[in-house]
């Protein structure tokens, strides 16, 4: 019934924004196409070949649904041309003051070879040098367990005589003993991985493009010992994501 709701909860809110009773105010959609070296989510190394990742949201206040999905573009797992998860989200975002910002929301997962869980997460961050943040996700399904990921990050924007930007961004996260225990089949808490990424985004006719280059690397010893996923304990991951807003 829960994963009902949280799938059911979604759908609606799109509808929702797209139906009459939200035709006076503003609704932005928002398109976006990734394709990646590699699926590294979290440290775990679910696709070590090419990956399309599409996605489609609606915003609407600080509220926004949507939908993603990951495709294998080769046959690293024997699903060529398969998705391999789809997520359905819903997120509220807004601030508490011009320095800080929050956000609250759940994420159902859903992969066709495995299963499906749910997380439910909240997050805060800041408006000051550095862009700190923190995010806190609660698998309340499945793992029953906790991931946090501390972020940091700093942008330049294009100007008109440099036309690419930089974003540069650095994340390192943690999970309880249960939420290791369920994704790595360890029984520790520990620091489980760290994320260096480099993007360098433009705009051609509309469309934002960026590419990125990425470098993954576990942090925590059971988590490095663990035969989950891949033995790799560092992972270089290169791709470009697409987006236009309407």
């Amino acid at each position: 019934m829960r994963k009902f709701k949280a799938v059911s909860c979604v759908a609606l809110v799109v509808l929702g924004m797209t139906g009459a009773g939200w035709a006076e105010e503003k609704v932005s959609v928002e398109v976006t196409a990734d394709f990646f070296s590699k699926y590294v989510w979290r440290g775990q190394n679910l696709t070590d070949d090419w990956v399309f990742q599409p996605g489609v949201s609606a915003t609407y206040r600080g509220l926004t649904a949507g939908v993603w999905g990951s495709l294998d573009l080769t046959d690293e797992n024997d699903q060529r041309g398969e998705f391999i998860e789809y997520d359905w989200y819903l997120d509220y975002s807004g601030q508490i003051n011009d320095t800080v910002g929050y956000s609250i929301g759940a994420i159902y997962y859903y992969f066709p070879s495995v299963g499906t869980t749910t997380e439910l997460y909240w997050g805060f961050n800041l408006d000051v040098p550095a862009s700190p943040s923190i995010t806190v996700y609660h698998d309340v399904d499945e793992a029953d367990g906790i991931y946090v990921s501390l972020g940091v990050g700093h942008s330049i924007e294009a100007t008109e005589k440099i036309p690419v930007g930089i974003d540069l961004s650095a994340a390192i996260g943690w999970g309880d003993k249960k939420y290791n225990e369920y994704y790595w089949g360890t029984d520790k808490a520990e620091l489980n991985d760290l994320v260096l990424s480099v993007g360098l985004p433009f705009e051609v006719a509309g469309v934002s493009v960026t590419p990125s280059v990425s470098y993954v690397a576990l942090l925590g010893g059971d988590v490095k010992d663990s035969d989950a996923y891949d033995k790799d304990n560092s992972i270089l991951v290169v791709g470009v994501s697409l987006s236009k807003e309407f």
